[in-house]
């Protein structure tokens, strides 16, 4: 017999044996037969499975850094403070230079301006127990992460100072509200409601939310059990208003005098002195219609001004818009109650507040800004009204189809300057992940003065570069801290502008 002929013959025996039922007796009342004797587990961690986890874990956060990715980081040589002088202007009295025969000319009159910026430290602790450490073995270096994971929330937070800190510009009380009831538009009861508002600055709008609440005077315990208290970015709260409501379907219309620096503003309302939370815009009004539906209380919040942050540089947001830069700010008109007032197209495909901003930075300054910092909403906006501003207008967009495939969607990534010595230049238009919406910010790269003295326009100015500490050990913890010292230079203020209060739509 071969091989084959056995092979085949122990095949066809096996499947005539599983043809024929069990006969054996030991084998009749055995009922679980029938079932595996192992299966597969409905739970990916119990039972006889293999866990299918990849090594190493994903980092699945955005660090998104624009503005500290492009400003230029130079050493500083040690003091307290970065300090400079400028000549801000020649010829400030109008001088002629015509000279008479034989005689000589009049005397040049000049402005100058001491300027300094104090250096602060920024930093942030991280940690690993051992336990953490010793269940991460053969998985991942759980301590090199608590390292890289503090450098990127550095780097996060000194994105948010580089735009809006505000370490100098105090907003001040806010202005009492100016109420006015409907009898429509809403679901209010017939009763006597409260209003109270604060304006906020890009660090408590930020950091603020309905169910959260925003924040006055922070208190923050340290990792070595000392404390820090400084503002969350928050003015003076403002006086309450009262307005009655009749009917059940009534609403409200809140509005406030636009706070200089202010980028939002918080809304509380409810019975005289209950007022809770309710809503935080980034335009100087609101339209109430509900029931507040925070938790937390106006009167929570003190009486102090908390909007500067001791702790912070002033960012490129407050350095414009602080008194006396010369930088330019446009604060749009209040205009319609919860809708404010939108940018306007021109018609032609421009933007009028834009070309407003552009021709007197020129005017002024004979400058030319490359870049608008602009949040979603903004960019959309922009978008919307140059594409529909210019149906009407000699222009002419050409799209193009591939492979049968179309793409919708229109952004604009560039804006026509038509004030600059070039006759027109392109500024790019930028979303920055920090800009709120409502405000667009103009910088400049470059000033067009020769031997202005001036390598760098804005830079970073570092009394100390990054550096990471890793602690003594004091408990059965690796402790680590990620920290700089450093300062936001801008040598020319005059060369950024912005605009606030601007309505979506």
């Amino acid at each position: 017999m071969t091989i084959h002929t056995d092979a085949q013959d122990i095949l066809d025996r096996l499947k005539a044996a599983q043809r024929r039922p069990l006969g054996d007796p030991r084998f009749k009342d055995l009922a679980s037969l029938g079932k595996s004797t192992f299966g597969q587990s409905a739970n990916p961690t119990s039972g006889l499975t293999f866990y299918d986890l990849e090594l190493g874990a994903k980092f699945l956060y955005p660090v998104l850094t624009p503005l500290r990715n492009m400003i230029p980081r130079v050493s500083g040589k040690g003091g307290i403070q970065a300090a400079w002088r400028a000549v801000t202007a020649i010829n400030t009295t109008g001088l002629r230079f015509g000279v008479s025969s034989a005689n000589r000319g009049g005397v040049l009159a000049v402005a100058t301006q001491d300027l300094a910026a104090a250096y602060k430290g920024i930093g942030v602790e991280t940690s690993v127990d051992f336990e953490a450490q010793y269940a991460g073995q053969e998985f991942d270096d759980v301590r090199a992460i608590g390292a890289k994971t503090g450098l990127e929330a550095l780097m996060l937070g000194e994105e948010a100072m580089i735009l809006g800190g505000n370490g100098s510009l105090a907003l001040g009380t806010t202005p009492t509200p100016v109420l006015s009831a409907s009898t429509t538009g809403g679901s209010l009861v017939a009763q006597s409601w409260s209003v109270v508002c604060a304006a906020m600055t890009l660090d408590g709008l930020m950091n603020g939310s309905i169910e959260a609440g925003v924040q006055g005077a922070i208190t923050r315990m340290n990792a070595d059990g000392t404390s820090d208290t400084f503002g969350g970015g928050l003015a003076r709260v403002s006086e309450n208003a009262t307005v009655d409501t009749t009917g059940t379907t009534g609403s409200i219309a809140a509005t406030v005098s636009p706070v200089p620096g202010a980028v939002g503003y918080a809304w509380f309302w409810g019975a005289a002195g209950s007022e809770v939370l309710g809503a935080i815009t980034t335009i100087n009004s609101h339209v109430i219609t509900a029931d507040a539906a925070g938790l937390q209380s106006a009167a929570s919040l003190g009486t102090n001004d908390n909007s500067v942050n001791s702790l912070a540089f002033d960012g490129l947001i407050y350095q414009a818009m602080r008194p006396g830069s010369g930088a330019y700010t446009m604060t749009m008109p209040t205009g319609v109650a919860g809708a404010g007032t939108p940018l306007s197209a021109d018609g032609s495909g421009g933007i009028v507040e834009i070309d407003l901003v552009l021709k007197s930075m020129w005017d002024r300054y004979r400058l030319s800004p490359d870049t608008m910092w602009v949040s979603s909403q903004e960019a959309s906006n922009i978008s919307r009204k140059v594409l529909l501003g210019s149906q009407n207008a000699a222009q002419r967009f050409v799209f193009e189809a591939a492979q049968d495939m179309v793409g919708g969607g229109i952004m604009v990534r560039t804006y026509l300057n038509r004030y600059s010595m070039q006759g027109g230049s392109a500024v790019d238009v930028k979303v920055h992940p920090n800009m709120p919406a409502g405000t667009i910010l103009f910088t400049t790269k470059m000033l067009p003065y020769p031997l202005a003295g001036v390598g760098n326009v804005i830079q970073i100015r570092t009394r100390q570069e990054y550096y990471q500490i890793e602690w003594p050990l004091r408990t059965r913890k690796y402790e680590y801290g990620v920290y700089a010292d450093e300062v936001l230079q801008n040598y020319f203020p005059p060369s950024m502008a912005v605009i606030t209060n601007i309505g979506n739509g």
